[in-house]
């Protein structure tokens, strides 16, 4: 099992920043690819950002490339979103998740943390 929590969300005006962590317990945190997923008002759930093991490979959605930087500190079991220029078309519940190495799909997620965008 791998517990995840994640922090940092807030409410921010347009063009602001805000960083989100993800903190990790359980087992070896380097064995896990790690995304950031988000949940905007009314809609379904959509991937934002993924890091793979080493954090030496990263992807993002188009709607968040340029602005999002997602990385990783495998020493202190964390996975970070540093997001700038942010819309209010950004808010939304985000969330992180855990892929076990060697699979296809995320078999952990956290609780989420609330990012509201304002105009």
């Amino acid at each position: 099992q791998v517990q995840l929590v994640e922090s940092g969300g807030g409410l921010v005006q347009a063009g602001g920043s805000l960083r989100l962590s993800c903190a990790a317990s359980g087992r070896t945190f380097s064995n896990y690819a790690m995304g950031w997923f988000r949940q905007p008002p009314g809609k379904e759930r959509e991937f934002v950002a993924r890091i793979s093991w080493t954090g030496s490979n990263t992807y993002y959605a188009d709607s968040v490339k340029g602005r999002f930087t997602i990385s990783r500190d495998n020493a202190k079991n964390s996975v970070y979103l540093q997001m700038n220029s942010l819309k209010p078309e950004d808010t939304a519940v985000y969330y992180c998740a855990a892929q076990p190495r060697y699979t296809s799909q995320y078999d952990y997620w956290g609780q989420g943390t609330q990012v509201t965008v304002s105009s």
